[in-house]
């Protein structure tokens, strides 16, 4: 259900929006601002409560809002035209910024269930076992890739061959049934893995306090683990701290803002960790702004169904050359290796910039749509009218889009532009779905390389960091797009989103330099297994 609603929420805000990049663009940047923002707090509240009521809670939470958007939606698609007309268009535009404010709310229980059943419980349920650590990642994004192909393929085909409508109304009922069948399931692992029940609130307390406190009085570290013993034994500093408590409840976010980033900055796998982050900075992936830049391209949303299970086997195989890697040559080497390869396949999106069928334009200012909607009284809600709908509904013919304008295919023909070569729109997405064998093998190397080295009081709150990091340069991204939201501007997205993920693998090689030294370069030399089943999870010379 989160994937369909992760393919759908794109299309359907392109399509309400006149075929223009910007409102998706905005989606994207309130979702990334708000996990910036409080991706350290959700750690650090999953790090404070028991491990079966965060995850129940994030996913009755995330669950519920994509039901509520759904059936949001269905009335703007049903009501559209009488709401475009209501109070000048402007009720239609509180209905844009309520399904995005709870969209944002899913996206946020979402990172929670991530953090909690991804970083946590699975690491629980391996034990000590490393190699049964990296085949259960594995497994699970296996999985994860897997909806990504069935997920898009239903909900693009209902869009398709249906209407948007429907297609709202199937993922509403899709994610109500799933939730259940999720609440269930989550009750039965719970059950049959008793050591997940074993965490231990008194300690992550006395530990997070134990940051806090070295903070608030701004003391060497000795100091404030000194201060935290006594804290036990003396009364007098028990009631001082009841005195300061409405104070403290008030500073306790941002203290835990602060403490989380300074953590993170602190870990051994810092690096490799701002390596995954840049690769975000991106917009070669499937998210909201490439899916509806092919829109605009003339991809209906059956073809972007079917490119997007396509990235989901590359992404397979991925998963498959992470466990494969790893054996061979160690889990460090892992990641430098599926970085190389990422990089080679996104070159072909470098060149397709410069190929026939590319709309870059350096002449056309990336400022021209703001521009025209901003200060020239154009109406923020764009809706086709009722008489070209036909011609427009999901691309059952797809709709060939020049500078925001729609021409219908069976339109004159001596007023309809030459048809657009795919070549550049082909090497774009060949390049994209290739990378995915080495963008999901390196993903899988940072995850596994997290979970080895953090202790277990801090997964949360390092964990939620990690996310807010990744979304501030995703961030970045949709703040370019919003900027340059015309499809002539995209191609120069494209080399600066490259650039990015070079730098991103960069950073790696030199974390990956200092923990091996001079045996990086030596092949065919796992990880001992007698070192990694006995070292403790925070010892990180065996990495």
């Amino acid at each position: 259900g989160d994937r369909m609603w992760h393919f759908a929420v794109s299309v359907f805000l392109v399509e309400l929006y006149g075929n223009s990049l910007l409102l998706t663009a905005v989606y994207g940047l309130v979702v990334a601002g708000s996990v910036l923002l409080l991706g350290a707090i959700i750690g650090d509240w999953v790090d404070k409560n028991s491990r079966l009521k965060v995850a129940q809670t994030s996913l009755v939470v995330q669950n519920a809002s994509v039901i509520l958007c759904g059936i949001i939606l269905m009335i703007v698609f049903l009501f559209k035209t009488q709401l475009l007309t209501l109070y000048h268009g402007w009720l239609l535009t509180m209905c844009y910024i309520l399904v995005i404010t709870i969209a944002n709310i899913a996206n946020l229980a979402s990172t929670a269930t991530a953090i909690t059943i991804q970083r946590d419980w699975i690491v629980v349920v391996a034990g000590e076992d490393r190699s049964k650590l990296a085949d259960m990642n594995a497994t699970i994004r296996r999985i994860d890739q897997l909806t990504n192909i069935l997920a898009p393929m239903a909900v693009g085909q209902i869009m398709t061959f249906g209407s948007p409508m429907i297609g709202c109304g199937f993922i509403s009922g899709w994610n109500l049934m799933s939730m259940c069948v999720e609440y269930l399931l989550l009750w039965k692992v719970y059950q049959k893995t008793p050591t997940l029940a074993l965490k231990s609130a008194k300690v992550e307390e006395s530990e997070l306090k134990q940051l806090n406190v070295k903070k608030e009085g701004d003391m060497k570290p000795a100091e404030g683990v000194q201060l935290i013993v006594e804290k036990d034994v003396t009364v007098s500093e028990h009631q001082q701290e009841k005195e300061v408590s409405c104070a403290a409840r008030i500073a306790e976010p941002f203290i835990t803002f602060r403490d989380g980033w300074v953590a993170y900055y602190n870990q051994p796998v810092f690096l490799a960790g701002m390596g995954l982050a840049f690769l975000y900075m991106t917009v070669l992936g499937f998210d909201c702004i490439t899916t509806g830049y092919a829109y605009t391209q003339g991809l209906s949303g059956s073809v972007l169904s079917l490119l997007m299970g396509a990235s989901a086997v590359t992404g397979i195989t991925g998963t498959v050359a992470f466990t494969w890697l790893r054996r061979k040559c160690g889990l460090v080497r892992t990641g430098l290796i599926s970085g190389v390869a990422q990089f080679a396949c996104l070159v072909l999106c470098a060149i397709s910039v410069f190929m026939p069928g590319s709309p870059l334009d350096l002449t056309v200012s990336p400022f021209a749509d703001i521009s025209a909607r901003l200060f020239e009284s154009e109406p923020l809600p764009t809706i086709a009218s009722p008489e070209d709908k036909s011609e427009m509904v999901f691309a059952t013919g797809m709709p060939s889009v020049l500078n925001g304008s729609t021409t219908p295919a069976n339109s004159d023909p001596e007023m309809s532009p030459e048809p657009v070569p795919l070549i550049s729109v082909s090497l774009l997405f060949a390049g994209v779905i290739a990378a995915r064998v080495g963008l999901w093998s390196f993903d899988l190397t940072v995850t596994q390389l997290l979970q080895e080295n953090v202790a277990e009081s801090e997964r949360g709150i390092i964990n939620g960091v990690q996310n807010s990091m990744n979304y501030l340069l995703d961030l970045l991204h949709f703040i370019m797009v919003i900027l340059a939201p015309n499809p002539e501007a995209f191609g120069l997205l494209v080399l600066i989103s490259v650039s990015f993920v070079a730098m991103g693998h960069i950073m790696y090689f030199r974390f990956a330099q200092k923990s091996l030294g001079k045996q990086l370069f030596v092949c065919c030399t796992p990880d001992p297994k007698t070192v990694s089943d006995s070292s403790p999870p925070g010892n990180t010379s065996t990495v």
